[in-house]
């Protein structure tokens, strides 16, 4: 075998043990959570459950993000709904929008405006707010959002059946650095590992992708999500196409998803028409006079128009006209007003006019034309709306797709993005690229001509492509130094949004021990090559710093044979990536610098596939000078050796310093960490408590309505079933008066009693109710063991299967059995029901399996006995004589072998029938499991000899 066929088996061999040991993993499920402003909904993928959504424990597949505390008790989606229709200020929801921004930041003016009973405080130390619930107690979005993720996790761990702490969570694609941080930190408060952050618009246009695989080709195929949620709208340009890459050795053609452009409103959403809703029926009641109070100075009242005018919108976005209606809002007053969708195109008129503003962002950011675009589809409840699809329609002239699952798109999409992640799944790869929304740039200050100048150097431009990894490379710096992370140019962002993103500076990084480090070089005699800078956007889009080292080379003689091979090896390593460094320049972004300057929307290129061309032509150059070489040999000299290029690397202590709204961290985090936990740990006893209270007050029901039963009744003796009502009456008088403030542990206590009192009285119920059964059996097991006793004897006259000393043990266990059967039944026909049980279920079945294992060592017995063969070595002697004899010796033995066969069938045809005959009028009452074994007995032994074919007709009995 070849070299490389050989290398070809072993990779597949590696495949193929990989695939298996995946394929047999320990099945650890993994989930995705798609957390919105409004709604959260959960989807998992668990071993036999592909992509399934988790349901909430009202059986619905979507819950709303709301978390209430009343009277120190927790309460989540519409539980927490209901509690805040009557106090507003104690339930939470829409917390998603205030992750990683200030009291002063338009997104937080705007809620407070929204909700104004929430009592929203500044924590000056992080530079974010915080909800005061009371003197005592406040919470921080991050802590919200960390309980409602928990209870996610809780819903797929009991969907899943088992532990989960891995999953993918969705991310509004405008969310920038700091709000990516602070939701990982609220995943990591709820106990949660996070495999990958993914956009909302990717996760949609992955589910998208991953039914309609057989439609995407080599060509790019362009396609628009226009998704309108609660809060906020986006549109996002995505392209399709099938690229070849190269991993491991192979080449895979494997479909891509790449985000081109996005665009996006924050505040254009669902909730905007529900709150100038709400407020139009506030108006309207207050115009009808019937109470001195304003609703609208009664946060109770607002809250019950805030829900009715959800319910109003989402049915006016089927029907023309409805009717809002609300019964006591206020004083006892009902209201009731009738309401068109007209009304409601009315008051959010100037909404609908910025409908198609993300639509226009997302095509100049990603720098294409409406004529390429194949299809636009609709995401989100917000789209539903006719008015909306009016706008986009005559905006776009094309037809609007609703061919996708609004609701559950981005879900899915990220359950396969987690399984994808997971070791313990395999699915069919599907590569998505995310985009840069926000780019990123360096800057630092440079003395030119005595003046400090600041120079700045992109480092993720826009739409760039991630995860991805730069390097900045600083040459002019001989002394510490600090250099910024800032965003860059955001001009394609109208003011409100660039509002919102607050401050621009990101970090400052402060360098130490350059010049040590440089002087260590010096000495080495190296030349300094700059100070590089390594940064990092992983797969959930936040930047990271991951190393500053100052790099070096110098020059050394070609090593001579002495040294070692290890040694040469360093060089030629340090060599190689060093062979680029030659031509940089101060603050160049290097890797990969192609991705800055090529155009998003051209067809994309294939690095693994030009990587390996372009080691084919260095191998092939490298070939060829060394052919010079031998050429030029006899014209070199030993004193032409040429110097090898060695690069040093020293490490830079840098210190970042994170701008802006900051994270928990120290003190407040463990103090985060341990009010979740408490709050985990009275949950946890709440429910064990409930749990225990539940199953005494059910337990004492039970009982008392299975003692007025005649069959209990009669179980039980007059003094057992005194003893147990009044056990019963007084926990229930205990219940209702003093012990609803009691722990589980008394209850689990009460239950233990009421279970000793009546243990006697169900035991008896029991086994009154299963015995007839259970004697029903024994009874067709002693027939059946009779009759296969009887065949035994019979057989026993015949052939040397059984012998006498297992028949006469049979015999022994059926008479045994026959007098305990004849016992049990006397004895209950004598004994009355609340008597004690001499005779249990479980004793009659322990009796029964001694004679059924008899019976089957028997039977297993017959079934591979065999009758004795004759010798076959005279078949090998006549196989050495001469062929005549071997002929007239053959036909004379077929002869005589069809008369046998004859006279055989002739035999077992009428001791079948007689034995048959016998049987039936002996025990009519056979049984499966030894006709069964007649059968396989019967093929057995009409093969043999004609004294094994009258043992086979005796056989034939069984």
């Amino acid at each position: 075998m070849k070299l490389s066929e050989l290398r070809m088996s072993i990779i597949w061999l590696l495949l193929i043990i990989i695939t298996t040991f995946i394929g047999i993993s320990n099945g650890v499920a993994i989930m995705s959570i798609d957390i919105g402003s409004e709604s959260m909904k959960v989807a998992i993928v668990s071993p036999g459950v592909p992509m399934e959504i988790a349901l909430n424990k009202e059986s619905k597949r979507k819950t709303p993000v709301a978390i209430a505390f009343r009277n120190g008790e927790r309460s989540f989606g519409e539980d927490a709904q209901v509690v805040g229709i009557r106090s507003p200020q104690n339930s939470f929801s829409y917390v998603l929008d205030l992750l990683g921004k200030s009291i002063n930041n338009p997104i937080v003016q705007l809620y407070m405006k929204r909700f104004p009973y929430y009592d929203i405080i500044s924590d000056d130390e992080r530079n974010t707010i915080a909800f005061r619930l009371d003197e005592n107690t406040t919470y921080t979005p991050e802590e919200l959002l960390a309980q409602i993720l928990h209870k996610g996790k809780e819903f797929a761990e009991h969907s899943a059946g088992q532990k989960i702490s891995e999953a993918v969570i969705t991310v509004p694609g405008y969310f920038n650095q700091v709000e990516r941080r602070a939701l990982l930190q609220a995943a990591d408060l709820a106990g949660i590992k996070i495999l990958q952050l993914i956009n909302d618009h990717t996760a949609i246009a992955l589910n998208y992708g991953i039914f309609r695989s057989k439609e995407i080709n080599d060509t790019a195929h362009y396609v628009m999500f226009y998704d309108m949620g609660a809060s906020s709208t986006t549109a996002a340009i995505v392209s399709y196409q099938n690229v070849k890459t190269k991993e491991k050795g192979f080449v895979e053609t494997n479909p891509h998803v790449t985000v081109l452009g996005v665009g996006y409103d924050r505040t254009l959403g669902g909730l905007e028409v529900q709150i100038r809703l709400q407020h139009h029926l506030a108006k309207e009641f207050d115009a009808l006079n019937k109470t001195s109070n304003s609703v609208f100075s009664n946060p109770r009242a607002m809250a019950k128009l805030f829900k009715e005018a959800g319910r109003v919108k989402n049915v006016l976005s089927a029907n023309t006209d409805h009717y809002a209606q609300i019964e006591g809002l206020i004083d006892e007053h009902d209201f009731r007003v009738q309401v068109s969708r007209e009304k409601i195109e009315q008051l959010c008129s100037d909404l609908f006019e910025r409908v198609t503003d993300p639509v226009h962002i997302a095509l100049k950011t990603s720098g294409l034309t409406l004529d390429v675009i194949s299809q636009v589809v609709l995401v989100g409840a917000g789209t539903r709306m006719p008015k909306i699809q009016e706008r986009l329609s005559q905006y776009l002239t094309l037809e609007l797709s609703k061919n996708i699952n609004t609701d559950e798109a981005a879900t899915l999409g990220a359950v396969y993005k987690a399984a994808d992640l997971s070791k313990g799944f395999k699915v069919k790869k599907f590569v998505t690229k995310d985009a840069v929304l926000f780019p990123i740039q360096i800057t630092f200050d440079r003395i030119v001509d005595n003046r400090i100048k600041q120079v700045k150097k992109s480092l993720f431009s826009k739409m760039n492509p991630y995860p991805q990894k730069k390097i900045i490379t600083f040459n002019k710096y001989a002394e510490n130094f600090q250099f910024h992370i800032n965003y860059a140019e955001l001009d394609y962002l109208p003011p409100n949004e660039l509002a919102v993103i607050g401050n621009f500076n990101l970090s400052t990084i402060t360098l130490t021990g350059v010049a040590e480090a440089l002087d260590k070089h010096t000495k080495d005699g190296a030349d300094s090559k700059g100070i590089k800078a390594h940064f990092a956007m992983d797969e959930s889009g936040i930047l990271n710093l991951v190393n500053v080292e100052l790099v070096s080379e110098k020059s050394s003689p070609t090593p001579d044979e002495e040294e070692g091979t290890f040694s040469i090896l360093g060089s030629t390593i340090s060599k190689l990536f060093a062979g680029f460094e030659d031509k940089e320049k101060e603050g160049k972004a290097e890797e990969p610098s192609k991705d800055d300057i090529k155009p998003v929307h051209e067809e994309p290129e294939y690095p693994e596939l030009q990587k390996e061309v372009e080691e084919k032509t260095k191998k092939k150059n490298e070939t060829t000078v060394n052919e010079d070489k031998v050429v030029n040999k006899t014209e070199k000299t030993e004193k032409e050796k040429k110097a090898v290029i060695v690069t040093l690397k020293e490490p830079i202590k840098a210190i970042e310093v994170k701008l802006g709204p900051q994270i928990l961290s120290g003190d407040k985090l463990t103090e985060s960490r341990e009010k979740l936990h408490r709050l985990d740990v009275y949950d946890f006893e709440k429910t064990k408590r409930e749990t225990a209270l539940n199953n005494l007050e059910t337990f004492i029901i039970d009982a008392q309505q299975r003692l007025e039963s005649e069959e209990y009744a009669a179980a039980a003796t007059s003094q057992e079933a005194e003893n147990i009502l009044k056990a019963c009456f007084e926990i229930s008088d205990w219940l209702y008066e003093d012990g609803f403030s009691v722990t589980a542990e008394v209850y689990e206590e009460k239950l233990s009693k009421l279970q000793k009192l009546t243990k006697d009285v169900y035991e008896r119920v029991y086994e009154h109710r299963e015995r007839p059964e259970v004697l029903k059996g024994m009874t067709s097991m002693l027939n059946t063991s009779k009759v296969f006793l009887n065949n035994m004897r019979n057989l026993s006259l015949s052939s040397e299967i059984f012998t006498q000393v297992e028949i006469d043990t049979l015999e022994k266990v059926i008479k045994e059995t026959q007098e305990y059967y004849d016992n049990v039944v006397k004895f209950f026909a004598e004994t009355s029901l609340h008597d004690p049980v001499k005779y249990k279920v479980r004793d009659l079945a322990n009796t029964m399996a001694l004679l059924d294992r008899e019976v089957k060592y028997l039977i297993n017995k017959a079934k591979i006995w065999r009758p004795k063969q004759e010798s076959v070595m005279n078949q090998t002697e006549s196989a050495i004589e001469n062929a005549t004899e071997t002929k007239e010796r053959s036909e004379s033995e077929s002869i005589r072998k069809s008369t046998t066969d004859s006279e055989t069938e002739k035999f077992s045809e009428e001791s079948t029938s007689s034995d048959n005959a016998n049987v039936q009028n002996e025990k009519p009452a056979e049984s499966n499991t030894l006709e069964d074994s007649t059968v396989m007995l019967k093929n057995n032994k009409v093969r043999s000899n004609h004294k094994s074919t009258q043992e086979d007709g005796a056989h034939q009995e069984l």
